[in-house]
């Protein structure tokens, strides 16, 4: 609502579907940025009170949140959201993610002035996520003594991000000319999880008396 998107069901649905989403597998940690730890609170206060009113049924999950990747930034500083159009693809066009790389909100100082606060500047948090600790730190330090213009850093981001993913770019595609075998992948894993969910299912139907 405070960014102007529409509200609908599925806003208030939201919470209680990703409640049944952990509950139904017997998920017992659950890795989440700290912006959906209040999703893992609201499936656990769901599963207490269920456990309380029908005996002991659903795993009650714990909130996994890694701190160096607890909230990842947008082009616009904000939380890297889809929502929020502010995202940096990941198997995009190389073409199109160093534009976007380039588009990322800076302030107006010169290069030449010292930012005290480049550890806030949005370049820079990226960075930190996808290139080795020194290099990220001699980037920060650059910045904050002066004399690193953002496009220089923005020119290292992208170079950095497109490297980190190159693996995972060469996986994909690798994956896209054996369909074959990613649907064969996903039907083992849709009966792995489906025979997971009857049983807690049944569980919860006998517990509450809608068998």
């Amino acid at each position: 609502m405070a960014k102007g998107l529409p509200v609908n069901h599925g806003l208030f649905a939201y919470p209680v579907l990703m409640a049944a989403d952990i509950l139904i597998y017997d998920s017992n940690i659950v890795p989440v940025g700290r912006d959906q730890k209040q999703h893992v609170e609201v499936t656990r206060d769901i599963a207490i009170k269920f456990n309380e009113t029908y005996g002991q049924t659903f795993v009650i999950p714990e909130p996994q949140i890694r701190e160096e990747v607890a909230v990842v930034p947008g082009l616009d500083g904000q939380k890297m959201s889809k929502s929020y159009g502010n995202t940096i693809e990941i198997f995009g066009d190389e073409k199109v993610i160093r534009k976007k790389v380039m588009s990322i909100v800076t302030d107006t100082r010169t290069p030449a002035e010292p930012k005290a606060d480049a550890e806030k500047n949005t370049a820079i948090q990226l960075l930190k996520l996808v290139a080795p600790p020194d290099v990220a730190k001699d980037f920060e330090s650059r910045l904050r003594a002066g004399g690193l213009g953002y496009g220089d850093l923005k020119k290292a981001l992208f170079e950095h991000y497109w490297n980190y993913f190159a693996s995972a770019r060469k996986k994909r595609a690798e994956l896209a000319a054996n369909l074959s075998y990613v649907n064969d992948v996903l039907r083992k894993g849709s009966e792995s999880a489906r025979a997971v969910a009857t049983q807690v299912l049944k569980r919860a139907k006998k517990a509450s008396g809608l068998d």
